[in-house]
């Protein structure tokens, strides 16, 4: 019964420790798994998590949700400004960290307008919009970054590549939004008595930009979590204690799956076998099963014109539940406030992704 629980509660955590165990029987440990992990990632996602946590306990999130839910008085213009806050904000400090730092806004904006049967949507929404809003500029998110620094493009070559694809990404979002989402009004549950510890929210404020900092090599991820974790056992050693450890291994575990597909000669050769006939389309299969950013590392070894494997593995972030491992982030706040409907959350999850992957590549392919 507590191992069923288990596996219902971290059905993706189970599938990602499987998948890094089975690839390990063809690719025996040695000295180069060392070399899977992305230590920075994982130490900005840390932070992250922590400070989030510690902004958690000052009720940070409760009462800035108030304030939106006063300012912008229906669903629809809540959830539209919600979604594109983290569209922006995903373009400044990536995915992963703008869906870190504002699913807990979106809970708690959700939930103090008794309107949680939107958190679902809304959720699905937001990673779209991280995953997809990173595309226009090369820091935007790790794999622009990446080959950016590889096929060495110019900066507004870079951004007149892509600015196509971030636009149909908008109005896509937009239009959904505006479809799918009511304008019901929006009324507190409570009223919004509240305020602001100044002191404290300076202090979280802080570490979230050395959090920040370590994204954009301000400051070494290793000093950045030293100083987070030696601020935080001081004001506030419950935050450190319940950050999502889980969401961490998994992460480690799909890095070492990842790392292994591309070590597998026969792997290897069949993805650059199709990235050969078709970089676009082959290239987003490819992010289907090992995510996008080992995908832009495995792909770009076989391609000369970076453009397509650009599209491919931007456009390839949304889809299945690891085509990027951000939306990882999103399941786990979900099921963390409702841990029976994880299933129901991935179909819905699946459905709305593919959807947008089909338009985007269409789009594309015919109109860029």
């Amino acid at each position: 019964m507590i191992v069923g629980d288990f596996l219902k509660k971290n059905i993706v955590f189970c599938i990602a420790v499987t998948a890094a165990i089975v690839t390990m029987f063809f690719v025996p440990i040695d000295s180069q798994y060392i070399q899977y992990f992305d230590f920075k990632i994982l130490a900005c996602i840390f932070c992250v998590l922590a400070v989030v946590n510690g902004l958690h306990h000052i009720h940070f999130f409760e009462i800035i949700s108030k304030k939106i839910i006063q300012r912008f008085r229906t669903v629809k213009m809540a959830v539209l400004a919600l979604i594109y806050l983290t569209f922006v904000a995903s373009m400044i400090i990536a995915n992963d960290l703008a869906l870190i730092t504002f699913l807990p806004l979106g809970y708690y904006l959700l939930k103090n307008s008794d309107n949680l049967k939107w958190m679902a949507f809304t959720f699905i929404m937001q990673t779209i919009a991280a995953n997809l809003g990173g595309m226009l500029t090369p820091f935007g998110n790790p794999q622009n970054l990446y080959l950016y620094g590889k096929f060495q493009i110019p900066d507004l070559e870079f951004i007149s590549t892509m600015f196509l694809p971030f636009l149909y990404s908008i109005i896509l979002i937009t239009i959904t939004c505006l479809i799918f989402v009511k304008s019901t009004p929006m009324k507190l549950s409570q009223a919004n008595s509240e305020k602001l510890d100044g002191k404290k929210t300076a202090l979280m404020m802080g570490l979230l930009i050395i959090s920040i900092l370590i994204v954009f090599h301000g400051i070494p991820y290793y000093i950045g979590l030293l100083a987070v974790i030696g601020v935080l056992c001081f004001a506030d050693r419950k935050a450190l204690l319940e950050v999502d450890y889980l969401l961490l291994f998994t992460f480690c575990a799909f890095f070492v799956f990842a790392g292994n597909m591309a070590r597998i000669p026969g792997v290897r050769d069949f993805f650059g076998y199709l990235v050969q006939q078709n970089t676009f389309l082959y290239g987003i299969l490819t992010c289907q099963f090992i995510s996008n950013v080992p995908s832009a590392l495995l792909l770009s070894n076989f391609v000369t014109d970076y453009k397509d494997l650009l599209y491919a593995v931007n456009i390839g972030g949304i889809g299945t539940l690891i085509s990027s491992l951000a939306s990882l982030i999103t399941f786990r706040e979900y099921v963390k406030h409702e841990p029976k409907k994880g299933l129901r959350y991935l179909g819905l999850f699946t459905v709305v992704n593919v959807s947008f992957l089909g338009i985007l590549i269409v789009l594309v392919m015919f109109a860029t």
